[in-house]
């Protein structure tokens, strides 16, 4: 679809009598309202729908809570997941006082950040190829109460359960750090992840791959191919959504936690990323890697502002047990051609000029997609526009220096207390291009210091599990 008239139409064509509105919360997380196909007009496309924003976290008070959300014809599909046909459509969020976009709605900051890309002369188009990996489980328990708190993850191919009574037990469990990739019988989860993969094309996600992950325990990982800074975020919270779904339709639980199982990988959202200019790739050229000086100058911007951007790319308490050494996810700020334990690696696309990129790797899926990728495309560009160099590349095994070699490398921040304190401090590249604003950055990190910080501060490890479980 990419007009309201051809939405409509198929509304009338397919005899659609329910219309599943979507949108994001500031934290990420994916909120809807359905209503009878009669609601649903042309100036659902322009003016929007009504709603309550009074119980959206970070949004309104009472006093001021009625807000719209303003349909987008391109994200139209059937959901698969209702037994009732039902179209599902993706919205932005408008201020119905002044017709205003709202300046808190995480879609709305994503299209500023591509305005601002056009305004800067430098370019037209952000792509974006998040490869957000996750973890099936049969069973997730947690609580905490007043005198107790306890959190329990189990999967039936998990290295812990070779000694368990299954009557029988075959013995084919995946071994720590030895899920990239065993086929069956090994490999449970071939099926699942076939259907997962086929349900997201459905709707509409252009997809590429599938397969296991490093982990023991059921970690998981689906590629589709990248897109447009506002497409790939649309297409990532699909992708969530059917993940999670399918897996509840085969009795499983999934869950994008950084880290829910102690001593093995963490599932991290590498996060591939380029900009064109009338149809033309601009990160190809004759410096290193085969990167363009403007390539180069965009990876120094990542590099400089990674503590700040961490807040926003890494933003619980929970991917800060992912951000260690020795495991996937690189903490010292360097980058690498091919280089997998470096933060920023330059892929080995061969002489392609549209495949050249960087691929930053320490997000997670935790990070609200549209906030991210409008962050990282903030710092590249304060990159370009004022020439940061990254350095010299750092084309070794990061985890076999010494630690004087080590000393002299940048790292990521230890904590979200740390990275909060670091955008605190370094917002500038994000405010002063009119993408993101000085409230919502300070609502941001007031939200996360008094809902999770100082909540972790003041309950036990298992409280985790009830924050972030459902990401």
């Amino acid at each position: 679809m990419t007009t309201p008239k051809e939405v409509l139409k198929l509304i009338q064509d397919k005899k659609i009598q329910m219309i599943d509105l979507k949108f994001i919360d500031t934290l990420g997380t994916w909120q809807h309202l359905t209503v009878y196909q009669n609601q649903i007009d042309e100036s659902s496309f322009s003016d929007g729908v009504p709603f309550d924003g009074s119980s959206i976290r970070g949004w309104k008070g009472i006093e001021e809570s009625d807000m719209t959300m303003v349909l987008d014809p391109n994200t139209t599909w059937i959901d698969p997941f209702m037994k009732e046909p039902t179209l599902s459509i993706i919205c932005s969020i408008k201020e119905p006082r002044t017709g205003e976009w709202y300046n808190r709605c995480p879609r709305v900051i994503a299209q500023k950040a591509i305005d601002y890309l056009a305004s800067t002369g430098l370019g037209d188009t952000a792509f974006f190829g998040p490869e957000a990996e996750f973890f099936i489980f049969d069973d997730v328990r947690y609580d905490q109460t007043a005198n107790a708190g306890y959190y329990y993850v189990d999967s039936a191919e998990a290295r812990w359960n070779t000694g368990r009574e299954e009557g029988p037990n075959l013995g084919y469990k995946t071994r720590f750090k030895e899920g990239y990739f065993p086929v069956a019988p090994t490999d449970t989860f071939q099926d699942i992840r076939t259907e997962m993969l086929l349900t997201m094309a459905d709707c509409g996600v252009p997809i590429e791959k599938q397969h296991h992950e490093v982990a023991t325990g059921g970690q998981c990982e689906l590629g589709f191919k990248f897109g447009k800074l506002i497409e790939a975020a649309d297409w990532l919270m699909t992708y969530k959504y059917v993940i999670k779904n399918v897996a509840r339709k085969y009795g499983k639980t999934v869950t994008f936690m950084p880290k829910p199982v102690f001593g093995d990988n963490g599932s991290g959202m590498h996060c591939h990323q380029s900009i064109w200019k009338d149809g033309k790739p601009l990160f190809a050229g004759d410096k290193y890697a085969g990167m363009s000086e403007m390539g180069l100058y965009y990876i120094g911007g990542i590099l400089k502002h990674a503590p700040a951007l961490l807040a926003i790319t890494n933003p619980t308490t929970n991917s800060y047990k992912r951000l260690v050494p020795g495991y996937e996810a690189p903490v010292n700020l360097a980058y690498s051609q091919g280089n997998r334990s470096a933060s920023v690696r330059i892929p080995l696309s061969g002489d392609n000029p549209k495949a050249k990129r960087l691929e930053f790797r320490c997000p997670d899926a935790t990070s609200n997609p549209y906030l991210a990728f409008a962050a990282m495309l903030c710092a590249g560009i304060d990159g370009i526009k004022n020439k940061i160099h990254p350095g010299e590349p750092l084309d070794k095994n990061i985890y076999e220096l010494s630690p004087e070699e080590l000393a002299k490398i940048p790292s990521t921040p230890g904590s979200l207390e740390l990275a909060l304190e670091a955008l605190e401090n370094d917002h500038a590249f994000l405010t002063d291009t009119g993408v993101f604003s000085q409230d919502f950055i300070q609502n941001w990190i007031d939200y996360k210091l008094v809902n999770e910080v100082k909540q972790m501060q003041l309950r036990p490890h298992p409280y985790e599990f009830y924050l972030y479980y459902d990401c």
